[in-house]
């Protein structure tokens, strides 16, 4: 055979191969076990959804427990009003008021629901139509032979927690290199190599309220940087009558969704640690992911929690000046921002 012909064979031989490996995969009948056509790939386990802020949370279920308040989370929306180019969906997670939840669950926080109560109502109007039957702890000898509605028996709440995510800037600024380089000659190897970075945030902003006389008593405004970087290497390079190309990449970055779990576990962090009256205790006024002087810790006035509020703020060194990590070399040096 010649070695046009011996080509021309290969080539379809190599595709039948290579059908025949991805057949051993996926068979057309179910498994009479398992009842799949094939076994997933991916065998990582579930774990806790952490951030670096769940351990000072579960600290302070040490100081609630002792004030018990009930505590309701409303509507904490998507306000950036960001979506996907193709239409697919939104950028930022709609579930923040779940994600407050957890947070305040791990600070042993005791929680009304008032998010969705659409089940409670439902039963509500099912006991009113007396539909449902009288259950085992609430029924009475001799009495109705259906669930009664009592007065007072839902719990009210002493504060809510409401909000949004309110920012959502991407390309805060960005970091590029890359390189070429090899041989002059034609078919000599050639190489190249490249690196970018890039950083954009999320910012958040909650308000804590007094139920029974709507008055504001506290309000946090927080923003997380968030970091993406991509490497690439390639190679180029003749051998004799045949060439190859090939190059290796990566890309990471920090997830976005969880960036917005950090912040709101921080704020509901500083935000329980002022109600109960524990700040400077599990860490409520310093960030584990910042250094030692980004959180000033407040002088806490326990006989007026919004004066006390209103002091934090005003000792915080972040608020005091929020470009202080602008350099001089910064382009608005000379303006708003200032210098150092």
């Amino acid at each position: 055979m010649t070695r046009r012909g011996k080509k021309y064979l290969l080539q379809p031989l190599i595709l039948v191969i290579a059908g025949l490996s991805l057949a051993g995969c996926i068979s057309p009948q179910a498994d009479s076990i398992t009842g799949r056509y094939t076994a997933p790939i991916g065998g990582s386990p579930v774990i806790s959804n952490e951030t670096p802020y769940s351990a000072a949370l579960r600290c302070m279920a040490g100081y609630t427990g002792q004030r018990p308040l009930k505590i309701a989370v409303g509507q904490i929306a998507d306000y950036t009003g960001k979506s996907e180019s193709d239409n697919s969906g939104r950028k930022i997670t709609q579930g923040a008021a779940l994600m407050a939840m957890s947070a305040l669950s791990k600070a042993g926080v005791q929680l009304v629901e008032r998010f969705d109560t659409s089940v409670a109502e439902m039963e509500l109007k099912y006991a009113n139509n007396k539909l449902i039957g009288a259950d085992a702890a609430g029924g009475q000898p001799g009495g109705p032979d259906y669930r009664q509605i009592i007065a007072g028996s839902i719990p009210g709440s002493d504060y809510y927690l409401v909000g949004g995510i309110t920012e959502l800037n991407f390309n805060i600024r960005s970091e590029g290199a890359s390189a070429d380089g090899g041989e002059t000659a034609t078919n000599g190897v050639k190489g190249q190599t490249g690196g970018n970075m890039y950083v954009m945030n999320v910012g958040l902003d909650l308000r804590l309220v007094d139920t029974k006389t709507l008055q504001v008593v506290d309000v946090i405004s927080y923003q997380k940087q968030i970091i993406g970087r991509q490497v690439s290497v390639g190679v180029f390079d003749f051998l004799g009558a045949n060439f190859f190309d090939a190059s290796v990449g990566e890309s990471a970055l920090e997830p976005i969704q969880l960036a917005v779990r950090s912040v709101i576990e921080r704020a509901v962090l500083e935000m329980t640690a002022r109600l109960y009256h524990t700040s400077g205790s599990c860490s409520a006024t310093t960030d584990p992911l910042a250094d030692g002087s980004d959180r000033a810790p407040p002088a806490y006035h326990a006989n007026n929690p919004i004066t006390a509020r209103n002091e934090d703020h005003t000792n915080d060194a972040s608020r005091q000046d929020p470009y202080r990590y602008y350099g001089s070399s910064d382009p608005a040096g000379d303006g708003l921002r200032g210098s150092e």
